[in-house]
Order: C-alpha cells, then sequence, then structure tokens
C-alpha cells in the first residue's frame, strides 16, 4: 500500500492538471487547438506515453470514428486511426459508454491498433485506459491514454483523472457544437432573408433624417426594414463618416423598442476602466472619486436599445467581460456583488476589419460570433455619388435656416462636388459645404468658391505631396543611359511626344491645373526608362525599396509586391497626381495611364 506522502502529491498533481485544463477549454471555442493543449497538459502531468481523443465523423456525428487530437502519435498515425462503432476496444467503449482498462495490451486480444502507436514493446510492459467523453444524453467520443507500468502504477487512478478530464471536454465539444449550430442556423436565415429581398420588386425605402435614392443606400433601406422590428443584435460595418450613428437610431425607431430608450456609447473615446464603469456602472466607494451609486448604460437602456460606437477598438481584456454580458445578459457594477439582468438590444459599429483581427489574434472570435448576428454594410460616398446632390441641397437648406441667407449652388459647382473623392464620406461633404457657404461673399456657390479649386483644401494638405518633394525625387533618379542599336540596326528618328491616353467611362484622366508644368516639362523625365508599351500589358514597375535611392525610399513604407497595390501605392504617395506617380515609379506619364486603365483602377479627384 503507497504511503500516505505519495498519495498527497499524487492527489496535488491530479488537482493542477484539472486546473489547467479547465483554464484551457475556458479560454477558447477552438477545440482543435484546445483539447490539443489539455491532453499536453495530461501527458505531461502524470507521465503518460500517449494520449489521443476520438469522435466520431460525418455531419451528424453518425459516420466512423478517427483521431481529432493527439499527443505522441505522428501525422501519419493519426491519420490511420478509423475504428467502426462497436469495433476493438476504442468502438466498443463509445457504443457502451463504459471505460475499459487494459494492464497488458500484449494480452488483450480485442485490442485494434489502427494507428500503429499503441502496439506492444519488447521487455516493456503497456497499459491502455480509455474512457468515453458522456454528456447527460449520449455518448460523444472517446479518450484513450498509454502508459507504462511500472512499480508503483496504480491503474485505478489514472481512470479516474481521465474520466473526469473526459467529463470537461465532453462539455466544451457540446459548448462547441451548440455554437456552430446556431451559426449555421443564423447563417441560413440571414441567406433566406437576402433572397427573399432579392425577390421583392424593387421600390423606394426611406428613412426619417437619412438621405439616399442610391441602388447601395435602397439596399441599406432594405435591410434596416428587414431587421428593425427584430430583436436581433445588429453589427454596422463602413467607413468613418458613412453615417452609423444615424442608422443605428432609424433600427431603434424601427423596432418595438421605439419608446424606451436609445443610449450610445463611443467605446474608443474611453479607457477601459472609465469604459467599464461607464456601462456596467459603480457602487459607492468603489474607487476614488465615487461618493454614491451610479447607473451603468446597459441599465439606462434596459427595455431599449444599446448603440456600441467603434466596438472594433475595444481591449482584450475588456472583450471578455463585454462577452459575458452578452451571453448571460447580467453583469455586476464596478465594486458590487449583486448581479444585475438587462433587457437591451444590441447595435454595434466599427469601420475595423474584425476577420482579419480573429485571424491576426487580437479580437476574440467568441465575441465576433456575438456582434455579427445581422451585418449591415454601409457603403462610402464615393460609391453612391447620385446622392451627392440631395446631400448638398439639404446641407445648404439647414444653412440657409440657420444663418438666415438665400445661397444657391450652381451646376458647376455641384459637379466639382460630385467629382470629389471624399475619404472623409459624408461628414467631409458636411464640412466642405458649411466652409464654403460660411465664406462665400455673395449668394450664389459657383465652382471656384471652394477651396479645392484654389489648392487651399485640408483634404489636399492630408493627401498631397509638395510639387517640389516630387521634382526633387525625379532629379534624384541615376540617369540611365538607352541600350545603344546594333551596328546594322537603322538610327530611328526622335521620338514624338506620345498622346494622353483617351477618357474611357469609369476612368478619371486627372491632369490638375497645378501640375501641368511637371507633365509639359520633357526635361524632367530625363533618364527615365522609354519603355514602348502600346497596351499597357508589359509594364514593369519598381522592384523593392532597397534598390531606390533615398531620396525616393522617403515617401513612405515599403511599396507592395502585386503591380496593382504597387500602383495604388504610388498614386496614394503623390497625392494621386500622375506626374508625380510616374516619376516614382519611374515610367512615363502615358505609361502609368495604361497601367490605371488596365487594373481599373479610378483616380481620386480632390
Amino acid at each position: 500500500m503507497p504511503d500516505r506522502p505519495a498519495m498527497n502529491e499524487r492527489s496535488h498533481v491530479e488537482l493542477i492538471t484539472i486546473h489547467e485544463i479547465c483554464r484551457i477549454l475556458g479560454g477558447s471555442l477552438d477545440i482543435s487547438r484546445t483539447f490539443r493543449e489539455a491532453l499536453n497538459v495530461l501527458v505531461a502531468h502524470i507521465g503518460l506515453s500517449r494520449a489521443m481523443v476520438v469522435l466520431p465523423g460525418g455531419e451528424e456525428g453518425q459516420g466512423p470514428l478517427s483521431v481529432h487530437s493527439a499527443v505522441g502519435l505522428e501525422r501519419e498515425q493519426a491519420e490511420r486511426g478509423h475504428w467502426r462503432v462497436g469495433e476493438g476496444v476504442i468502438g466498443r467503449v463509445y457504443a457502451s459508454g463504459i471505460p475499459v482498462v487494459m494492464p497488458d495490451i500484449s494480452q488483450a486480444t480485442e485490442f485494434i491498433d489502427r494507428t500503429g502507436a499503441f502496439g506492444a514493446q519488447d521487455e516493456r510492459m503497456m497499459a491502455f485506459l480509455v474512457v468515453p467523453l458522456k454528456t447527460d444524453h449520449d455518448v460523444v467520443g472517446v479518450l484513450a491514454a498509454q502508459r507504462e507500468v511500472m512499480g508503483g502504477a496504480r491503474l485505478s487512478d489514472d481512470q479516474r483523472l481521465l474520466t473526469m478530464v473526459a467529463t470537461l471536454l465532453a462539455q466544451s465539444f457540446a459548448l462547441h457544437r451548440a455554437v456552430a449550430d446556431e451559426h449555421h442556423r443564423l447563417r441560413q436565415e440571414t441567406s433566406r432573408l437576402q433572397k427573399a429581398l432579392a425577390r421583392e420588386p424593387r421600390g423606394r425605402y426611406a428613412i426619417d433624417n437619412v438621405i439616399g435614392d442610391s441602388q447601395p443606400m435602397q439596399q441599406v433601406f432594405r435591410e434596416v426594414h428587414q431587421a428593425g422590428p427584430s430583436r436581433a443584435t445588429v453589427l454596422l460595418r463602413g467607413e468613418s463618416g458613412t453615417g452609423k450613428e444615424a442608422i443605428a437610431r432609424a433600427i431603434h425607431f424601427l423596432s418595438p423598442r421605439k419608446d424606451a430608450p436609445f443610449i450610445k456609447v463611443n467605446c474608443a473615446a474611453l479607457t477601459e476602466s472609465l469604459l467599464e464603469s461607464e456601462l456596467f456602472g459603480h457602487e459607492r466607494g468603489a474607487f476614488t472619486g465615487a461618493v454614491g451609486d451610479r447607473k451603468g448604460r446597459f441599465e439606462l437602456a434596459h427595455g431599449g436599445t444599446l448603440f456600441l460606437d467603434e466596438v472594433g477598438d475595444v481591449s482584450p481584456a475588456f472583450q471578455a467581460k463585454l462577452l459575458r454580458v452578452l451571453q448571460e445578459r447580467e453583469f455586476e457594477r464596478v465594486g458590487g456583488t449583486k448581479a444585475v439582468k438587462v433587457d437591451v438590444r444590441l447595435i454595434c459599429a466599427t469601420n475595423r476589419d474584425l476577420e482579419r483581427m480573429v485571424q491576426r489574434g487580437e479580437y476574440r472570435a467568441d465575441l465576433y460570433y456575438r456582434i455579427n448576428v445581422v451585418s449591415i454594410f454601409l457603403p462610402p460616398l464615393r460609391e453612391r455619388r447620385s446622392d451627392i446632390p440631395q446631400l448638398v441641397a439639404h446641407f445648404i437648406d439647414r444653412f440657409n435656416k440657420e444663418n438666415r441667407r438665400n445661397l444657391k449652388v450652381t451646376p458647376e459647382a455641384m459637379k466639382v462636388l460630385t467629382s470629389c473623392y471624399w475619404p472623409g464620406n459624408v461628414r467631409e461633404l458636411e464640412n466642405c459645404v458649411e466652409r464654403t457657404a460660411t465664406m462665400v461673399p455673395g449668394e450664389v456657390i459657383r465652382d471656384l468658391a471652394f477651396p479645392c479649386r484654389q489648392n487651399r483644401c485640408l483634404t489636399q494638405t492630408l493627401h498631397f505631396l509638395d510639387k517640389a518633394d516630387a521634382v526633387a525625387a525625379a532629379a534624384a533618379l541615376p540617369p540611365r543611359a538607352p541600350a545603344a542599336p546594333p551596328a546594322s540596326a537603322p538610327v530611328p528618328p526622335p521620338a514624338m511626344p506620345a498622346p494622353a491616353p483617351a477618357r474611357s467611362s469609369g476612368f478619371v484622366d486627372l491632369d490638375h491645373d497645378h501640375d501641368d508644368d511637371l507633365a509639359e516639362d520633357d526635361s524632367s523625365f530625363a533618364g527615365l526608362p522609354d519603355l514602348d508599351d502600346t497596351d499597357g500589358e508589359g509594364i514593369t514597375l519598381i522592384g523593392p525599396t532597397a534598390q531606390l535611392p533615398p531620396s525616393v525610399r522617403r515617401f513612405g513604407p515599403e511599396p507592395p509586391d502585386s503591380e496593382r497595390d504597387r500602383l495604388i501605392w504610388a498614386m496614394e504617395q503623390c497625392g494621386w497626381v500622375q506626374a508625380k506617380a510616374a516619376r516614382l515609379l519611374r515610367i512615363t506619364p502615358r505609361q502609368l495611364g495604361y497601367a490605371l486603365h488596365k487594373h481599373r483602377i479610378e483616380v481620386r479627384k480632390f
């Protein structure tokens, strides 16, 4: 009989093992990773030779058994692990739900080693333990492990520990399957609703305080009218300035909760501690300055709607706290111990790429699935230019009422506004109209009244480089002598300046007045390669940044590898001025124009 100190040490090891496995399984719903990490802890702590989790295949879990996760097995060995239900000790434990312990596998006739890793070994007595992964309803898999039987080994203790671990794995697997089924159902429901909307005759939808008759905005309005009456969580996606808060308010007023509060919180404007107190509230004395109890935004929005703006900017630690509230619909105030239950519909908004953040591990996947139930994508202003005249008319009418003026916009001025790229979207358009309306001396806004027509646009300041910088960069390029023709070849006549590429629908040939002198000065292109490419197919852009002179490398980070991304990179570095971008890429403006046309890149017009 083992002595009591050894038994106490064994109990301590088992407790640590269970604690570590619980922490791993509770950290993520990705069972492919958590099961493997849990097996690693199990093998390392109690000295097993190898272990594996066997799960049934097929969509409904009715297929043959196969190795899902394993430690101590090669990949080829794990891929060979397949059993039918009832076959061998693995199949029998799965079918009956009764654990089996084999003290010596060399003496077991029913042992079938499909993997080739659990077989008998010379002069070593190997035991094989198999326990079922059982939930409240059925058996979902099998946990199998092998150890060498040496002096003092107690297989009954191993069986007890494996049974506890198998219960934890089974609960994690059941939770994962439930979340996956719910996500699949929601995707099917979203697909069904989208198909139903597509079959409906096209009509005009409208939302108060939101202007848009273009096709992209009509699609947004249809989705808002469809999602508004439900209780589903809505995630608004789009660039900054596209009107996500206005759409969120419209969803609230289209829902049965329209008479209840609509509370909004900007998650990016507060630190983690302030955001926790703002959302959940705090008790008296929870921190310095907490002189009384205070309700959080969740409590204030009880029965109504809570709008979380910039939800993609919250910290990983706060993501875990927010996930618990979304899952349980209850929380505790800062400094409090009493759980507060709330009935809140959640609307989130972000301009971040959440999918890429989840892939990089910067955003919790389980929180992403919780908030990404109904996604509504708001188009940028450049993709719905037909709405710009209505927006401008709305801003002008409001300005006239507030300032007692009677301003009007000429067609030429409206053409300037509809031709801009508007990286700041509706917010930037509103600021531009109000700034121009304030500074115009008369009662008519003409095209020359806008700052961009005088090279004083604030957006140009952000996106354009100085002309002197582009000239200096082009001048710093090392001269390249043209290749000498063969002796027998006739000397070609001097090349004539190539005509500018013709305008085509969908592309803007942007030759601003302020860079005409650069484009017309042939001497500034001295030393650049004269590639006679008439269709743009053979254009070869610049190589890595290391091959560029230092004066050119200062334009920005290292250019990307693909030709299309390199074109966009060069145009952005040069403020979308083609003459400057051509010098940066060491090609002619004509070749750059062909390349932009070939890759269907719309030139931004400021």
